[in-house]
């Protein structure tokens, strides 16, 4: 009978040393792949692509005019610079005609639109103008931009297209719809806005990526038809210029 006893505490504490060390090994697994789970976790994502797609409406005025010498009017322009921020107005694009370097386009933001077309019938402004040797009458437009690609671009040469269309939202909805015929022509989209007080005044800019391509383009039956479908009206006017600076 001791025997028998004896023989069955041995037994018993086998079975224990054997499932003692089964259940730690198994511990010991989970717990290597829980490390390993925690490590894998802790990996920090890659973050987002940011777009460069703006749809928040921008209002924005647009100079353009003659000027007889352009470094002296550059000049005379940044040191009115107090002069338009006290009315709201901050600096953003300045471009030179392609084909004419002393006509000039002037791309400002407004904080308060009725300021701004105040500002551009003030004496202070005509003025400065002058002083700078502004030639003859500025134009002003004075616009809502609801769509701007603010992507870096290695090519400067922008087109500024203004012209009629019989509904805004369908005209933007078909152009945009045809943005990879334009891309296969060497033109890709930056701004898209119109007039404040009458939305089917569309002022259009797009930068020049291929100038062989897109110039065959502008005198093409596509972009005549993509017109038409788009509901524009009459012959856009086109202003090609350069970028100079960027505020």
């Amino acid at each position: 009978m001791k025997q028998f006893r004896f023989l069955s505490f041995l037994l018993l504490t086998a079975l224990f040393f054997i499932f003692t060390s089964c259940n730690n090994g198994g511990g010991s697994e989970a717990n290597a792949d829980t490390s390993a789970k925690s490590t894998v976790d802790s990996t920090p994502s890659p973050p987002p692509p940011v777009s460069t797609i703006v749809t928040t409406p921008q209002s924005m005025m647009i100079a353009t005019h003659k000027v007889a010498d352009f470094d002296k009017w550059l000049a005379s322009y940044e040191a009115h610079d107090s002069l338009r921020l006290v009315n709201g107005i901050h600096s953003y694009v300045i471009g030179r005609g392609l084909t004419d370097a002393n006509m000039v386009m002037v791309a400002v933001k407004c904080d308060d639109m009725a300021k701004a077309k105040a500002f551009a019938k003030d004496a202070s402004l005509k003025k400065a103008m002058q002083k700078g040797g502004v030639v003859g009458t500025p134009s002003f437009s004075f616009v809502t931009a609801e769509w701007q690609d603010t992507a870096m671009l290695d090519s400067k040469i922008r087109s500024r297209s203004t012209f009629e269309v019989k509904d805004w939202e369908a005209w933007k909805t078909n152009f945009l719809a045809n943005k990879q015929q334009r891309l296969d022509n060497g033109i890709t989209d930056r701004v898209l806005s119109h007039d404040v007080d009458n939305n089917k005044k569309v002022s259009l800019v797009t930068a020049v990526l291929d100038t062989a391509k897109a110039f065959a383009y502008y005198k093409s039956d596509a972009i005549k038809k993509a017109r038409e479908a788009g509901g524009v009206i009459g012959e856009p006017k086109r202003f090609l210029f350069t970028i100079v600076k960027r505020y």
